[in-house]
């Protein structure tokens, strides 16, 4: 029995170690990447919508592009959602209740997509209630991570983020090709339905949620007190120059142009990618993103963000520009098949992709203050997704400009060429990100480090020349 006992300890210690990165795999960690799971599995709807708008709705590409700035917008008020969980607590609860309800609200906005739904006003109601569902479980995991963050060693920066978006990953890996599969064989509103069974799954994991009812009084007292305690501390990690510059780097990196619209009318309506195909297409996407996580917590969380940054920066819109070789049809004069260069390019994008965001959530998640956790890092979230709004809008603008339409892609190459451009724009204010003689200095007396004191794999090693070359 001891040895069956110590036998089962080490494969439980080997888990911890090599599935979750050294977090123990309680109940709540569970739930936690439970719901990130299902924000990736929702991805099987993915194909569906833009299928739906395309061919039922039969909007432009312009009209597309505006649609989904529409439906980001709760991603934007994340915030809100932040201050009414930290402290608007429903029955004594502040985490669970909320989970609940967003499965609720996701599972009523799918229903409705795959029933009533018939005029393109009614389809941007419906998708931004499943954006705003996605986004209120959003800010409470979030919350829950920032919170189990903050504790973490030194030797394991950044591992719960990875832990969290590669469940994510592993969500999406397992509905990509599944994704335009069923659209073979299905019609859009049937995948909807199918789609509105995993909202409920977040629903059920929220009492996994190990949480502690607020007492009345505290309760009471939380009312007035903790939102102008919150506000005042929101304050004072906004105006700090260590907090506001970040931010606005990953504002200005994350806002411009995307082409992402019109190439996706490009790839059905000139190249004639089927559904099927497409969600191979996604399915590849997913593994290099998995690919990337991994990546990123093997071997480059000990490098500074500035050098991420650069070169991700850098590759992204050099590879970027290979798609110049696929709008202009050259890639078939060199013998390569539309489809296995779609694939090879994707590949290499979405691992470069990846590795950045992971670096956006782990400077996010550092830089919030006990008790506020799922406020701030909304409000951080937040501004990483108004810029992703205007990037669609400046897309949809300079698309309009252009005169794509869903016929007429003669200039999709300028298209292409601004988009890849403007992603070098960032680079002149690559200095606002912290560096690392920055991020070690001392903070004055009676001031908060707000940023990552927990970061030093990050701050204090050199970067290896052989990683980024």
């Amino acid at each position: 029995m001891v040895l069956q006992s110590s036998g089962l300890s080490k494969v439980k210690d080997s888990l911890t170690q090599k599935i979750f990165l050294g977090n123990e795999p309680n109940a709540e960690l569970i739930a936690i990447l439970t719901v990130y799971f299902v924000q990736g599995i929702l991805g099987l709807s993915r194909l569906a919508v833009s299928f739906f708008l395309k061919d039922e709705l039969l909007l432009s590409p312009v009209q597309v592009s505006a649609l989904f700035g529409i439906v980001l917008l709760p991603w934007m008020i994340k915030p809100v959602f932040g201050f009414i969980s930290d402290g608007l607590p429903i029955f004594g609860y502040r985490r669970r209740p909320y989970l609940i309800l967003s499965g609720i609200l996701g599972t009523a906005s799918w229903v409705s997509l795959a029933t009533i739904v018939h005029t393109t006003w009614a389809a941007t109601l419906a998708i931004a209630l499943s954006s705003l569902s996605v986004a209120m479980s959003d800010v409470i995991v979030d919350s829950l991570v920032v919170e189990r963050a903050r504790g973490e060693s030194q030797a394991k920066a950044g591992s719960l983020q990875s832990v969290c978006w590669g469940a994510s990953a592993i969500g999406g890996l397992i509905t990509a090709y599944f994704s335009g599969l069923l659209l073979q064989y299905f019609t859009t509103r049937t995948v909807f339905g199918i789609t509105a069974l995993f909202p409920l799954i977040v629903s059920g994991v929220a009492w996994l949620i190990a949480e502690s009812p607020v007492s009345k009084d505290s309760q009471d007292n939380t009312n007035s007190l903790p939102i102008k305690h919150q506000l005042k501390q929101l304050r004072q990690a906004i105006t700090q120059k260590t907090i506001w510059l970040p931010t606005a780097f990953i504002f200005v990196w994350q806002a411009t142009p995307s082409a992402d619209s019109a190439f996706f009318y490009f790839s059905t309506n000139e190249l004639h990618f089927e559904p099927e195909f497409l969600g191979r297409l996604h399915l590849v996407t997913s593994f290099a993103s998995l690919a990337g996580v991994w990546i990123f917590q093997r071997f480059l969380k000990s490098i500074p963000f500035r050098v991420i940054f650069a070169w991700s920066t850098v590759l992204s819109s050099i590879l970027g520009m290979t798609m110049l070789l696929l709008v202009t049809h050259t890639n078939r004069r060199l013998g390569i098949d539309d489809h296995w260069f779609s694939l090879g390019d994707s590949v290499v994008l979405s691992v470069m992709g990846q590795i950045a965001f992971m670096q956006v959530m782990v400077l996010a998640a550092r830089l919030c203050p006990s008790g506020v956790e799922a406020t701030l890092f909304a409000l951080l979230m937040s501004v990483f997704n108004s810029a992703g709004t205007v990037s669609r809008a400046f897309g949809a603008l300079i698309t309009y400009w252009l005169g794509i339409t869903a016929t007429n892609f003669e200039s999709l190459w300028l298209l292409v060429l601004i988009t890849n451009l403007s992603t070098l724009l960032p680079l002149p204010f690559i200095n606002w990100l912290p560096a690392a003689e920055a991020q070690t200095e001392t903070p004055k007396d009676g001031e908060k480090p707000f940023l990552p004191d927990l970061m030093s794999e990050l701050i204090l090693r050199e970067p290896e020349s052989e990683i980024v070359e």
